[in-house]
């Protein structure tokens, strides 16, 4: 059923030579991958977030299969970044429209709503000021704010974060303790 997690590098290198015919197992193994992310993200909610969840899996594996990001991707790595880019951004520009929204009055709860609002809760921050906090931790580090990306978003390991970036866990726990400090420090001054 899962494929080996180097299948994901293989798909995507058959499907960027212009083989369309692997789309859909890399569709499959994306849902598969992103499932995972969406489930560490919600680990430590209710159980009856799983609807929602898959929701947003949902979207983001539309937002990837309609954009260039799987065309573009040479391996796992950008497979994993671009993934958690996309349901950030999905997070994001929800939590966007609602914020405008309440504001201007007819605002209805929809099932983003639920994970934003458990989200800035448990995190103790706004999921918006997180993303500027993430972009400024970019520009300083970029492997920094992708250790983040795949520690905190995608719930792997150190090991497993080790292996998709190509370092030593040694590196990882490194860049893992200094990017939770400037994302402390940033989100504390905002």
């Amino acid at each position: 059923m899962n494929q080996p997690q180097n299948d994901v590098s293989v798909m995507l290198r058959e499907l960027g030579r212009g083989n369309d015919s692997v789309k859909e197992q890399l569709f499959e193994q994306l849902q598969s991958e992103l499932r995972q992310m969406a489930s560490a993200l919600m680990r430590r909610e209710r159980g009856d977030h799983t609807l929602q969840a898959t929701a947003l899996v949902n979207e983001a594996c539309i937002r990837l299969l309609d954009s260039d990001a799987i065309g573009n991707a040479t391996d796992r790595r950008y497979f994993f970044a671009a993934a958690n880019r996309a349901m950030r951004q999905i997070l994001i520009d929800h939590a966007r429209r609602r914020n405008t929204t309440k504001r201007g009055g007819d605002y209805q709860r929809g099932s983003l709503d639920v994970v934003l609002e458990n989200f800035e809760t448990s995190n103790g921050c706004r999921f918006e000021d997180l993303e500027a906090s993430l972009e400024v931790l970019e520009k300083d580090s970029p492997r920094q704010r992708e250790v983040v990306e795949l520690r905190f978003f995608s719930g792997l390991s150190i090991p497993e974060t080790a292996e998709v970036l190509g370092v030593s866990e040694g590196t990882v726990e490194r860049d893992w303790r200094l990017a939770r400090a400037k994302l402390y420090q940033q989100l504390r001054e905002e």
